[in-house]
């Protein structure tokens, strides 16, 4: 029991098993009294052989040196020499020293002076403290190794060490870096921050650029005080080094040969940044604030907008964008990575030089909003990686009004979640802009050279409430006392300047008058942007701007082009041995593709991928289980059952074909999905596709099609042809696996902004997927995907459907009906006309007509009454769903349908037919199912007399 004890204490101490004498000095406290050593080191010595149990001072040590040292060495064999191997006192202590240094390389952070506030509560650190390591100040004068402590010196007094390690570890920067596996990574970190103790020596010309991006970042926020007071801006007053650190990150980047910077970040400095980082012209900001903007969509208020220019660096020309982001905070963040990785594949950048993401955040919303976590996860994987993201937390160290760290979140640091990746965190305090510049370096440096996230913790303030009209002393009124008695960022540099004769209070003031007369004057303040930007560097919208929705798409294809394609799909390398299932569907693809069996669902979609590729468009696919289909209807993905060895047909369709990106997702929706939209608002000319594994699913990611696809193109004017195919339909699998919630996005439907289709045949889905990028129309598309009818007997498909037809967004009745004698007409969408068919066919019943609706928005009101024109004699009609009532399309739609069957039928009114109203989506039992089924298709077919 007790050497489980021992192996506890040794995981989580600094000690790693080999101070002794600590363990002695326990003991001797132990032995005067138990109560004042912890109770696992109590429970421990409690089991130890005593030599007389009368004597209770004077029970010799060496029993608890020996078992700890065994147990060292049994359980410890690789670790660095034990103690009981240290021949002599000063050997014994050049241990200690080193564990000392190891402890501030770890812990240091935890006694860094963080908060420009001084406010913050620090607990205190054991393994910082000398007589925790068995040292004391007589050893102080004493020389000892320091390993890599000092640049060409080898030993140093132990007071010199300590010294190095408080200015390097528990100055205004604190490093967490020793929680990363890497080694590479950790002596990386330790060079960098050693070798200049966490504070380099900058020029004077350096230090002026600082003083001057400081002058610029308050100067915009008094002014807009002044002009504008009460107005809400979410202003940076308090985070101000964090124009500085934006100003150092780009020109870095810039300098190691970036060519775009994608910014994501919430609304806290966001006016700034767009004036002092990006170059927006003061006078735009001006007219919004007055109310003097031309309106061309509904826009979005002025902390929400997005933005693009070019910066000229060292390194060249950088094109910046600014992503849109609406009040859900972190939800931009998967979006800007989708948007880099875009920009990336678009330039063969496989490693990420060429593009880089900053993301910031807010502190609350980085600690405790879930889609941070799943854009971590998403940061190494091979469909999401864009070779590291440089966060930026604007730590005002309160959210909104909570400010105790109890009601905040559960760790020290609302930076902990980033240690889910093992991404290094540099805490800096935001009223040493010197120390700020080194953080981004380290940061910009860091991902350059190991290309994965690193966290900048930049601990600020906000001098004013959540917003500029809230009061914040009446929550936080320690916290605001101290506010109102702090000097800004600037000028507290000021000074320092001015004291270290770098600038005089004159040349400080010349600061503070030239941005002013620029603010005055409407200018550009920025003066690295560059007025006629190289074009190259954008992503070209114009040939999809101004089209209708009606746009016509010629989505058909030569037929003998259209087999030979798929003669190709069908070519495996020679000894890849294919699994036996996997191979009986090869096989019934080949007879598909001679005419000799009807086509399926997973046939067509792989053509029309197929096509798309011969055609000259990339094709990406993400999502759970794509590869394979949760219904194991697509195998795009042919794994070798010999050696596990991957191989996907469609990247081999031609010769310099664009890219086939299939990628199997992380089991996220969220952040996959935002990742997607960002991807295909950079990517006009591809396919991008997010197939949900269940249609409901995409429940847990309703905030990206809330507040991005459904909405994107009329607050920001960003076109979006995104694909998300959610598997729909009833099949008695209870409520999480029957709905996709139709009723949701439908009830989000204006204005032409998005299409919602419900394909029923294998030819709807491959012309439908093909329209979304033949067509010069870009508008995000929303596929009620089937699920039996991957596999049903009639939802089949000829090769001349194919190769000949177009998608039908309304199909009229397919049995040779007379329409004369049609007395009802049944509307529909998706699997349940399959239902009606079959029961219509089994009773044979001539005098009702089954029309399916394909495209539910933008609703086809010419076609619909197009199809139901020749029904003259109609008496009733009818719209069927499997839904509740309360769901599905029944109340977002059927006035759609009541406007064409008034221009026909004057005062005839629509009909329901479906389940009644629900709290849930579906039933449970498969007998209540079965039973609903029964009722509503007996209603539909006037069956119930």
């Amino acid at each position: 029991m007790h050497e489980q004890t021992m192996e506890q204490l040794w995981s989580t101490s600094q000690l790693a098993g080999g101070n002794v004498a600590y363990i002695e000095e326990l003991y001797e406290a132990y032995l005067k009294d138990p109560g004042e050593v912890p109770e696992e080191w109590r429970n421990y010595f409690d089991q130890l052989p005593r030599a007389d149990e009368s004597v209770t001072v004077d029970t010799p040590h060496k029993p608890v040196r020996e078992q700890f040292l065994l147990i060292s060495k049994n359980q410890h064999r690789n670790r660095p020499v034990s103690q009981g191997s240290v021949s002599t006192e000063h050997e014994r202590k050049q241990v200690q020293v080193l564990q000392l240094i190891n402890a501030y390389r770890g812990r240091g952070h935890q006694h860094a002076a963080l908060d420009p506030l001084g406010l913050m509560e620090r607990q205190s650190v054991p393994d910082l403290d000398l007589h925790f390591h068995g040292l004391s100040k007589a050893d102080l004068d004493t020389r000892f190794q320091s390993g890599s402590l000092f640049i060409g010196q080898d030993e140093a007094t132990l007071k010199e060490i300590v010294d190095a390690l408080e200015a390097t570890y528990c100055g205004t920067v604190g490093s967490e870096f020793m929680h990363i596996v890497n080694t590479a990574e950790q002596r990386w970190f330790q060079q960098r921050l050693e070798s200049a103790r966490s504070h380099p020596k900058y020029s004077k010309e350096v230090k002026l650029h600082l003083l001057e991006r400081l002058t610029a970042a308050e100067g915009l926020e008094k002014y807009l005080g002044s002009r504008y007071p009460g107005v809400k801006r979410f202003g940076l007053e308090g985070g101000e080094s964090l124009i500085p650190l934006m100003d150092e990150l780009i020109q870095r980047f810039g300098s190691y040969g970036a060519k775009e910077i994608v910014i994501g970040m919430a609304h806290r400095g966001r006016l700034n940044t767009l004036i002092n980082t990006l170059g927006k012209k003061t006078s735009d900001l001006f007219n919004e604030f007055e109310g003097k903007s031309e309106y061309q969509s509904h826009g979005d208020v002025k902390y929400h907008q997005g933005f693009s220019s070019n910066v000229m660096t060292s390194g060249g020309e950088v094109h910046l964008a600014l992503a849109f982001n609406p009040s859900h905070l972190e939800i931009v963040s998967p979006v800007v990575e989708g948007s880099v990785r875009a920009r990336q594949d678009r330039r063969g950048d496989t490693v990420g030089e060429l593009v880089v993401p900053i993301s910031m955040h807010g502190d609350a919303a980085f600690a405790g909003q879930g889609v941070v976590m799943e854009t971590f996860q998403l940061s190494q994987t091979r469909a999401y990686k864009t070779g590291g993201t440089i966060h930026i937390v604007i730590n005002n160290q309160v959210g909104f009004t909570t400010s105790k760290r109890e009601d905040v979140r559960s760790t020290e640091y609302c930076t902990d979640v980033a240690k889910v990746i093992e991404a290094p965190i540099l805490h800096v305090n935001g009223d040493d802009p010197e120390a700020v510049l080194f953080a981004a370096q380290i940061a910009a440096d860091y991902r350059r050279e190991f290309k994965k996230d690193v966290v900048i913790d930049l601990v600020c303030y906000r001098r004013r409430g959540h917003n500029e009209a809230d009061e914040p002393s009446g929550t936080q009124p320690i916290m605001y006392a101290q506010i109102k008695k702090q000097k800004t960022t600037r000028e507290l540099y000021a000074a320092k300047l001015i004291a270290d004769a770098v600038i005089s209070a004159e040349g400080v003031k010349d600061l503070e008058e030239e941005y002013r007369k620029a603010l005055d004057e409407g200018r550009h303040v920025v003066k690295s942007l560059v007025k006629e930007p190289n074009k190259e560097l954008f992503v070209d919208w114009t040939p999809y701007l101004g089209h209708e929705w009606t746009a016509d798409a010629d989505t058909s294809f030569d037929l003998q082009a259209l087999q030979e394609l798929s003669n190709k799909l069908l070519e495996v390398p020679e000894g890849f041995a294919v699994q036996r299932q996997v191979g009986k569907i090869l096989e019934d693809r080949g007879r598909m593709g001679a005419g000799a069996s009807p086509i399926n669902w997973g046939y067509a979609e792989t053509m029309a991928y197929a096509t798309l590729l011969k055609e000259g468009y990339p094709v990406r696919i993400t999502g759970q289980d794509v590869g394979r289909g949760t219904f194991s209807h697509r195998h795009a993905v042919l794994h070798n059952q010999k050696d596990a060895s991957r191989y996907v047909p469609l990247c081999h369709v031609s010769e310099n074909q664009p890219a086939f990106d299939l990628y199997d997702s992380l089991l996220s929706e969220e952040a996959v999905l935002a990742f997607e939209y960002g991807y295909s608002t950079t990517t006009p000319g591809g396919l991008v596709v997010w197939e949900a594994q269940f249609g409901d699913f995409a429940n847990g990611a309703q905030v990206v099609f809330d507040q991005f696809i459904s909405s994107g193109e009329h607050k920001w004017g960003r076109l979006c042809g995104l694909t998300m195919l959610l598997p729909h339909g009833y099949e008695g699998q209870g409520p999480e696996h029957s709905s996709a919630r139709l009723e949701r996005y439908l009830q989000l439907c204006a204005e032409h902004n998005v299409q919602i289709c419900v394909p029923s045949t294998p030819a709807q889905v491959y012309h439908m997927l093909r329209r979304q990028v033949i067509r010069p129309v870009r508008k995000p598309l929303v596929v009620m995907s089937p699920k039996s009818l991957l596999r049903h007997k009639l939802a089949t498909s000829t090769l001349e459907e194919l190769a000949e037809g177009r998608f039908q967004t309304v199909i009229n009745e397919i049995d040779e009906l007379e329409t004369q004698a049609v007395r009802r007409v049944l509307l529909c969408s998706g699997k349940v006309y399959y239902d009606l068919l079959e029961r219509r066919r089994a009773e044979e019943i001539n005098d009702i007509a089954i029309v399916r609706i394909e495209q539910l928005y933008p609703f086809p009101h010419d076609d619909l009454e197009e199809v139901l024109a020749p029904y003259t004699n109609m008496e009733e009609i009818f719209w069927v769903q499997e839904e509740p009532k309360n769901m599905g399309a029944w109340y977002n739609s059927q006035h759609y349908m009541q406007r064409a069957i008034n221009n026909l039928k004057p005062g005839m009114t629509l009909n329901y037919a479906g389940r009644a109203a629900s709290a849930s989506p579906a039933a449970g039992y498969m007998a209540l199912h079965l039973a609903q089924l029964e009722q509503y298709i007996s209603e539909a077919l006037d069956l119930q007399g």
